[in-house]
């Protein structure tokens, strides 16, 4: 269906109802990729000040060309529904088929978990800090990596989520083009916010736990109803929110976390 592009591809674009659903998805992909932006910029928080805008701006371009890869590659993301194997344990586990998307949700999910935790643990113990300079050049590649394998996880979820709601390619990628602009403008915003306020970082560390334990939870063919984590991580915000005007009101320091090891 999506092998080629055609004129009735192109045609669609004179109805109302293809606008309608490009801005659907235009608005369901900048909110799948809140997480992706999230991790991104505490991931890349690891670097020198200077290189930081540099490194969000190649994660990002990163995920749009995974997902407009993807996108031209439909006909492959099928397929990885396909059971690659079976497991048979009863009975705990019988003719359970394991596809190639179980494996990548597997993956992506448990890095995502182990990656949060690290990152929390660090920052509450105190364990020591690279220096600038050590940020730097070197661990680029190191952090480009790391975003790498989460770029292809979270573009499976958003590529998934558009099949489901449109059929024309081409609106799938003006979609996916126009959500990433749009990330990418406020991705700087989004994450001199987190850095600047820790308790909001430890609530999105959280969140990405959270994330990665619903994906190891899909990799398992058990469904979690997206919109109760969603509806879970707005109140949790909509509640530090106003933990953080609270404290402003009443004048109390902020927030630290330790940047040296504890005696």
């Amino acid at each position: 269906m999506f092998s080629a592009f055609s004129s009735e591809h192109f045609a669609a674009f004179g109805q109302v109802q293809t606008w309608v659903s490009l801005l659907t998805l235009t608005v369901m992909e900048i909110v799948l990729g809140i997480d992706n932006i999230i991790f991104i910029s505490i991931t890349v928080n690891r670097l020198a000040p200077g290189e930081q805008a540099r490194g969000r701006t190649i994660g990002l371009l990163l995920a749009l060309l995974f997902r407009i890869g993807l996108l031209l590659s439909i006909s492959w993301i099928v397929s990885l529904r396909a059971a690659l194997f079976t497991l048979n344990f009863p009975p705990l586990v019988e003719n359970f088929g394991v596809s190639g998307r179980d494996l990548i949700l597997l993956t992506g999910g448990l890095f995502l978990m182990y990656k949060s935790t690290t990152e929390i643990h660090s920052k509450l113990q105190g364990e020591e800090e690279e220096t600038p300079t050590d940020q730097g050049h070197a661990s680029l590649s190191a952090i480009i990596a790391q975003i790498i394998v989460i770029d292809i996880v979270f573009s499976f979820d958003s590529i998934l989520t558009a099949v489901g709601l449109v059929d024309n390619v081409l609106v799938m990628i003006a979609a996916v083009i126009c959500a990433m602009g749009i990330m990418l403008a406020f991705s700087g915003a989004v994450a001199d916010f987190v850095n600047r306020n820790p308790t909001i970082k430890m609530l999105a560390l959280s969140f990405l736990i959270m994330i990665g334990f619903m994906l190891v939870m899909e990799a398992a063919h058990k469904e979690v109803e997206k919109g109760y984590l969603y509806f879970a991580m707005a109140f949790s915000l909509i509640v530090e929110l106003l933990n953080m005007r609270l404290r402003r009101k009443s004048k109390a320091g902020p927030v630290h976390l330790r940047d040296s090891p504890s005696d």
